[in-house]
């Protein structure tokens, strides 16, 4: 890929009147919603969360009524962050720490089955519970509708979608007692089998426990994917802000036969010598240490015969001076071949990560059409508030791409990248660092004061801007965005494929981080995995605490919001159609800002003193609206229409408590749902003709 070092165009979103509509040539949708279904965990195979279905339109939206609400507290907590699927009539999802597999009945929410993999320390362990996000489902040769499932564990079942039951003649059998016989995949024994630390291990395979902590752990946090015939299973690793020590298991990503079970093939996530890519790590780190894990749902394009993962960094967060390099594939996007698990091409978004930007969205695929020229896009929004444009058939930019220099580590053995990729076209969609152009403006007088508060509290930072150590003068560094800002797991994209739009919710944030001598750590204890600590790891405790610094002008938030936003993209052009508030800002901060005694005199619109909330919104598209979770002023949680081409809000749906990740819409006995996960379960929507009438059929 290209390196130099012009930075990337300015974020400006489009005035409403300047908006010039012109649709995409190309029309294609990816597979998965046709007939009303939502047949993947992001509607289709390109994950858009986009419908067809047009029931709903900004004219009746308002008539929108709960259907029905399923509670799944009968099996523990509910899932903070799944999108049940909607094939052949049924809903199916996962729901719970346990996560089990659940099916309802559409009309009335009512439970039609359940599987549950029975306990192991495998999944005691997982620190990824309650995070499946769904399922996959796929009409398998001979086998009809199957529901595959990657669990806390790190099991691969494959389910009849009538009746839950594991597949008969699948997989192989797992010599755990309560365990079914078939229907199942032992995925830890294919991840370690050729792996140095394990083949080099004294101790005979144990399953109910898993990968000895010593060497690593791994689990999974959002489904497979099924391209064609093959199930691609990604994975997920020990948090890295929580680690101290270097060693891990690489979180290689796996391939199986959807009819059989059978292992097929095996990505190595690190190179290993004589593979593409291993000149990246400049000693033996790749012998030892780990993650990369994929842990954000996958994309696939089952025409090219292509699955689409992302990655995270490598073992550990905010320190990396032990495995010097540009460390491939560490948070990436990596195109596969689905039959093989051969690279087609890869594009690394960050070289040697060590601020904790895993790629936490899946990518998107869409077809747009630039300057007269189709071209199959892949679009991926990060935490650091870019949006890569990339052709999803050879990993090409669509629009330059230019290394820039980045600030340099002050740790002892840390070995930065110099430079990083830089998008130059579409504009980022959040902040980036932060500077005295963010401050708030309104009168001379009041960035006068803002600048003062922002120097005199240091608050001005580079992106990519590095940790310190603890003791350091400055205090620990500024992120910005965070690790937690950007585009990222609170909340989902969606796109409209027949136009090219994309639209991508971000929460601002900044926030502070500092390394500290490892063994000296409070993270550290006997639950850790690995056994050397690295020399610095992310510093927690009192000794990491810095008093916060004011940020505000007599309560005036110092930097211009939103503070949680949705911004439109026009992909045909890489251009930003519009940005809005994620919700609405309570009335009380409202009224604030609109009365403070600074602003007498001052035209004071909504795009000032109605900030949004922090946080990210739930949205799914349609060819009428764009559907969006928020809150209103008065902290109603609601259910928003918002125009697609001007981010006018058009209607407002109470819900019955606040929306959480999943959201989705298909169509069931003609008519058009909505499907909302709450925090306690799961609530479905319609217009009054699709309240069921007494004795319907279900």
């Amino acid at each position: 890929m290209q390196r130099s070092t012009r930075i990337g165009s300015k974020l400006v979103a489009l005035a409403l009147g300047a908006i010039i509509w012109i649709p995409a040539s190309v029309s294609a949708q990816g597979p998965g919603v046709g007939n009303g279904q939502w047949t993947y965990l992001g509607g289709d195979a390109w994950h858009t969360r986009y419908t067809p279905a047009d029931e709903i339109t900004a004219e009746n939206f308002e008539e929108l009524t709960m259907l029905w609400r399923f509670n799944a507290s009968s099996f523990g907590p509910s899932t903070p962050r799944a999108t049940p699927s909607y094939v052949d009539g049924r809903l199916i999802t996962v729901t719970g720490e346990r996560r089990h597999v659940i099916a309802l009945d559409p009309k009335s929410g009512e439970l039609l089955w359940s599987f549950t993999e029975p306990n192991t320390h495998r999944f005691e362990y997982s620190m990824r519970k309650g995070y499946g996000k769904g399922v996959a489902f796929a009409e398998v040769p001979g086998r009809g509708g199957v529901v595959f499932i990657s669990t806390p564990g790190f099991f691969l079942w494959a389910l009849d979608a009538d009746t839950g039951q594991p597949l008969e003649d699948w997989g192989e059998p797992i010599d755990i007692p309560g365990f079914s016989q078939t229907g199942g995949v032992d995925m830890v024994a294919d991840l370690i089998e050729g792996w140095g630390p394990w083949e080099s291990w004294d101790d005979p395979y144990d399953p109910y426990m898993g990968i000895p902590l010593e060497l690593g752990y791994i689990t999974s946090s959002s489904p497979p994917i099924v391209v064609n015939n093959t199930v691609v299973v990604g994975n997920s690793a020990e948090q890295g802000y929580n680690q101290t020590r270097i060693e891990n298991v690489p979180g290689d990503i796996l391939g199986y036969d959807a009819q059989t079970g059978a292992f097929k093939w095996k990505f190595h996530v690190i190179p290993r010598p004589g593979e593409f890519g291993h000149e990246t790590w400049e000693n033996d780190a790749w012998e030892w240490t780990g993650d990369i894990s994929s842990w954000a749902p996958a994309s696939a394009d089952p025409e090219l015969g292509l699955v689409y993962l992302v990655t995270n960094g490598v073992t550990i967060d905010y320190y990396g001076g032990f495995h010097p390099g540009d460390n491939l594939f560490s948070t990436s996007v990596i195109a596969l071949d689905a039959d093989t698990g051969e690279r087609a091409w890869h594009y690394q978004f960050i070289h040697h990560d060590i601020w904790n930007y895993d790629t936490s969205q899946p990518p998107m695929l869409m077809d747009v059409t630039v300057d007269g020229r189709e071209v199959k896009g892949l679009f991926q929004a990060t935490k650091q508030a870019f949006l890569y444009a990339l052709d999803r058939e050879t990993g090409e930019p669509i629009w330059p791409i230019e290394e820039r220099p980045v600030p340099q580590s002050t740790v002892p053995g840390e070995q930065l990248s110099p430079t990083q990729p830089f998008p130059t076209t579409p504009p980022p969609f959040d902040l980036q660092g932060r500077d005295e152009s963010m401050l708030i403006d309104y009168t001379p007088e009041i960035y006068q004061r803002a600048l003062q508060v922002a120097r005199e509290g240091n608050l001005f930072a580079p992106m990519y801007n590095p940790p310190t150590m603890v003791g350091d003068p400055a205090g620990p560094a500024w992120l910005c965005p965070s690790d937690a800002g950007g585009s990222n797991i609170f909340g989902n994209n969606a796109g409209d494929p027949l136009n090219g739009l994309m639209f991508v919710t971000s929460t601002n944030r900044c926030g502070r981080h500092a390394v500290m001598p490892a063994a000296e750590s409070p993270l550290d204890g006997p639950e850790q995995s690995g056994t050397r600590y690295s020399d610095w790891s992310n510093a927690v405790g009192p000794a990491a605490r810095a008093p916060m610094p004011a940020q505000d002008v007599d309560g005036l938030p110092i930097w211009k919001g939103p503070e949680g936003r949705i911004v439109a993209y026009d992909l045909n052009r890489g251009e930003i159609l519009w940005t809005i508030p994620h919700g609405d800002a309570p009335q009380d901060e409202q009224d604030f800002i609109r009365n403070h005694p600074l602003l007498r005199g001052v035209d004071v619109d909504e795009s000032i003193y109605n900030r949004g909330r922090p946080g990210q919104a739930t949205v799914v598209a349609s060819p009428n609206l764009l559907f969006a979770t928020g809150m209103t002023a008065d902290d109603t949680p609601s259910l928003f229409a918002i125009d697609k081409m001007t981010g006018a809000r058009l209607g407002a749906v109470e819900l019955p408590s606040l929306p959480r990740y999943g959201m989705s819409s298909w169509v069931h006995d003609g008519h058009q749902i909505i499907l909302v996960q709450l925090a306690d379960g799961l609530a479905a929507f319609g217009l009054p003709a699709a309240i069921p009438r007494a004795g319907d059929d279900h």
